[in-house]
């Protein structure tokens, strides 16, 4: 058996109490200062180098003090329960049995953090150190606004990782992409009159309502990737103003959510849309971009447009092939390589800053934002060996691309 393995069985207990205790410290977004302390200590304990509280309320622990900088990155906030009558049990007790632990946050993505900060004590006590700084991260605000997080960190921090694991739930399979998305609004404007005699003024949601025709239309013209698949476009909310419950409305806006594949950016989408303007014969529509400035826990905005960039690395790329090797020798078996369908942090680090990405997490994609969320005590255990020897994983490799 593996050795990073073997410990991390041993771990078992441990790994699962605080995987436990993290659940039941709730942390929705802008809402985080409970787990983070539960982290923090749990740090403490297992012994990292550096332990850092940043001014947005991310807490990035640090093992190692080499020349290549490489992070592994959990979000820590959740979203909200939804109907509490939909759950088996108290999402935030933290109840577990012999195979699952329970409670929001489980897969997404309490189990990557836990499996991380155990995979760097496993990494300490096989004495598995190379030429490189592990960072492991514990980020904020990523369900509000994804990657915003890791801008924080780039650009206010200065720790610009040579490569990045993101530990969303991947059902212990090697992610290499995701499609990105944009949110944005469309406005349309009339002129408000007396319900009685609508024909004197202008219904801003009839003409929105055209538009609304043609987006569910756009929907099924999109383009697909081979790898990432398609791209779709969502009215998610409808807005209006109206003088009054019986007047004709003079504003209405619509929210888009639009996920983006391969080759396309927010310049492509806002010409689509215009297009739409054109179909549906409302020209004088508005694209409104849109911006996200929710204060964090610690009160520190930090604004940025609400665009999350496309991303993926081929198959025989190196943060890839890295991956599948370390996965291979920890596991004894050829790993499955796939996709996420939701975005994530890599959104920032990858399409953003094109830093090597690679995805690897506990826990299954199905059950983020579901009722009854669990993630399994095997994945919890198989991914903190994971994360234990593939920082020496990368340096080998390194070292043995510059020899050849």
């Amino acid at each position: 058996m593996n050795h990073a393995l073997e410990f991390a069985k041993n771990y078992k207990k441990d790994i699962v109490n605080f995987m436990s205790r993290l659940i039941q410290a709730r942390s929705y977004s802008g809402e985080e200062q409970k787990v983070i302390q539960v982290i923090k200590s749990e740090m403490e304990k297992v012994g990292f180098d550096d332990i850092k509280v940043d001014k947005l309320g991310n807490i990035i622990g640090r093992i190692g003090n080499g020349k290549h900088i490489i992070a592994m990155d959990a979000h820590i906030d959740t979203v909200d329960i939804g109907n509490e009558k939909l759950w088996e049990r108290d999402p935030f007790s933290g109840e577990y049995d012999n195979e699952w632990v329970y409670g929001r946050g489980a897969s997404d993505q309490k189990a990557g953090m836990c499996s991380m900060v155990y995979g760097a004590k496993i990494l300490k006590e096989l004495n598995l150190f190379d030429d490189f700084t592990l960072y492991i991260t514990g980020t904020v605000m990523e369900e509000d606004c994804d990657g915003l997080c890791w801008r924080y960190i780039i650009e206010k921090e200065g720790i610009k990782p040579d490569f990045v694991v993101i530990t969303e739930p991947t059902s212990l399979k090697i992610y290499r992409g995701h499609r990105g998305r944009i949110e944005f609004r469309i406005r349309t404007t009339g002129l408000s009159a007396h319900a009685s005699a609508p024909e004197r003024g202008v219904n801003a949601i009839y003409k929105m309502a055209k538009i609304i025709n043609e987006i569910e239309k756009l929907n099924e013209e999109l383009k697909s990737d081979s790898f990432l698949g398609k791209g779709t476009i969502v009215v998610s909310q409808i807005f209006f103003k109206s003088p009054s419950h019986n007047a004709v409305p003079d504003e209405c806006e619509i929210q888009i959510d639009r996920r983006i594949t391969e080759g396309e950016t927010k310049e492509t989408v806002f010409e689509e849309i215009k297009r739409v303007f054109k179909r549906a014969g409302i020209e004088d529509a508005e694209i409104i971009e849109l911006e996200y400035k929710k204060p964090s826990y610690t009160g520190v905005v930090y604004p940025v447009e609400k665009y999350f960039p496309v991303w993926s690395f081929p198959e025989d790329s190196f943060i890839v092939q890295a991956a599948k090797e370390n996965f291979k020798d920890t596991f004894g078996e050829e790993p499955v390589v796939d996709k996420w369908t939701f975005s994530t942090n890599g959104t920032v680090t990858a399409g953003v800053y094109q830093i090597p990405t690679v995805g690897f997490g506990p826990g299954e994609e199905k059950f983020a934002h579901a009722p009854n969320e669990r993630v399994a005590i095997e994945h919890l255990i198989k991914a903190a060996a994971f994360y234990a020897t593939f920082p020496k994983k990368i340096i080998s490799m390194l070292n043995s691309k510059g020899r050849d």
